[in-house]
């Protein structure tokens, strides 16, 4: 089969070409931004990109045009693909038919954390020999790759709550049919296409609805959202995890140790290669679904000594100076504030220089200003960039004083960071964008003479 991918550098529509390509289908594929990394690595699997949208991609003799969501109508070749009347499905919906059908699928659902998460559980299905298949949002470092297709009939996918396609907008999770699902959390977000904390709802309970009765739900019990999603009607079995649940987790002799237990008994403990009071909860959750394909928790946790982590998160860019660059993917301030409380417990001194780039949808929209400063409260001092923004950032961060710098320039963003950082503090910058290279500009610039 020739498929033809719309919107294929991004990181969901990106693994599917990788699968379909593993799978032995014809790969071609087209974005409005074709550049590495994600180029980069489809060219290396023979998968032959496009640069836009031209209406003339149609005469490339696809057998089916897999559309990403991000392709809306009045896109020149989706209205080719509409006029012409040619096959066309949404990348969640091939991946169901052509990729996830007939395996034991384990997924990964929530507000925060789907990435992180989903690379563990990943990892411990690797370790324990399962050789799963995955499809991740970001590139775990143990494997390298954001996606791959075994023989096992194990597969871990991060499921996201986003809309599936312009021709649907059920979220792309919908698709799955999990017979393993972490519910990690549940907060508003994705204010562009949900009027409300309860419109996501419906749609975790969509997903719930999907799911076998020999099926296992593991939920985060902290989170009143999600009691409210299951007390809609759950026919699954449930774990809960957290908050008076089965599983627990509580921080040993110093913060990067985790201790895990199940029903009160301690199953392990180990130092955990991502700090924070968050990946503690993601690693329990990994190791809870894990146990329902046989996994046992006292193996699981040992295999989490060996996880490496995942790029863009609390990632080092580099280190100049005495000033260390961190980048992040943080972008909705429970995920802000928490990714700033795990570096300060992490480090155990030093400064923290929070730079934001307000990036998601979400953001853009300005739904979570008013969140923002108690986000950035521990932060020693914030430079946030306004380019592109339409509503007050200046007066949204007031509460924090003189410790917040806003700019709309992002060479004047830089410099200011710049002369602001001294020996042993930590630039901590959190966008889910590529923020213009702003990680490299500040090491070089913290690297030039003064």
């Amino acid at each position: 089969m020739h498929i033809h991918i719309l919107g294929i550098c991004g990181t969901f529509m990106g693994g599917v070409a990788l699968l379909a390509r593993s799978a032995g289908h014809r790969v071609t594929g087209c974005d409005a931004n074709v550049y590495p990394p994600m180029s980069t690595q489809l060219e290396a699997q023979g998968i032959e990109l496009h640069e836009g949208y031209d209406a003339g991609q149609v005469d490339i003799g696809a057998d089916v045009y897999v559309v990403g969501n991000a392709i809306s109508r009045g896109n020149p070749l989706l209205e080719a693909i509409l006029d012409r009347g040619l096959a066309y499905v949404s990348g969640p919906q091939w991946l169901a038919e052509h990729v996830l059908a007939g395996r034991w699928v384990l997924a990964v659902a929530g507000t925060h954390g789907k990435t992180t998460t989903t690379s563990m559980l990943t990892w411990l299905l690797e370790d324990a020999g399962l050789a799963p298949g995955f499809l991740v949002g970001g590139v775990p470092a143990n494997f390298g790759v954001s996606a791959r297709l075994t023989d096992s009939s194990f597969f871990v996918i991060e499921a996201d709550e986003y809309d599936t396609a312009f021709c649907d907008k059920r979220s792309k999770f919908v698709h799955y049919r999990p017979r393993t699902a972490i519910l990690n959390n549940l907060e508003f977000d994705h204010a562009d296409i949900f009027a409300d904390l309860a419109a996501i709802e419906t749609q975790f309970h969509h997903l719930v609805r999907t799911m076998p009765g020999a099926g296992r739900i593991i939920a985060n019990g902290a989170e009143a959202s999600l009691r409210r999603v299951v007390e809609r009607g759950c026919w699954s079995e449930l774990e809960w995890f957290d908050d008076g649940g089965r599983w627990q987790s509580q921080e040993g002799s110093d913060p990067s140790e985790a201790v895990f237990l199940l029903d009160g008994a301690e199953v392990g403990r180990v130092r955990m290669p991502m700090p924070g009071r968050h990946n503690r909860s993601n690693a329990l959750a990994a190791i809870a679904a894990a146990r329902h394909v046989g996994i046992r928790p006292q193996d699981a946790v040992a295999s989490l000594a060996r996880f490496r982590g995942i790029r863009r998160r609390l990632e080092v860019r580099g280190c100049v100076r005495g000033v260390t660059v961190l980048d992040d993917f943080a972008h909705h301030p429970t995920a802000i504030a928490l990714t700033i409380e795990a570096l300060a417990r992490q480090q155990g001194g030093g400064r923290i220089l929070a730079v934001l780039e307000p990036r998601s949808n979400t953001m853009k929209l300005g739904t979570m200003k008013a969140l923002l400063p108690d986000s950035l409260a521990g932060a020693d001092q914030v430079f946030c960039y306004a380019r592109g923004l339409d509503w007050d950032v200046a007066g949204a961060l007031a509460p924090l004083g003189s410790r917040c710098a806003v700019e709309d320039d992002l060479e004047r963003l830089v410099s200011r960071v710049v002369e602001a950082a001294s020996d042993g503090d930590q630039v901590l910058v959190m966008s889910n964008g590529g923020f213009g290279g702003i990680h490299q500009r500040l090491l070089d610039a913290l690297a030039a003479p003064r």
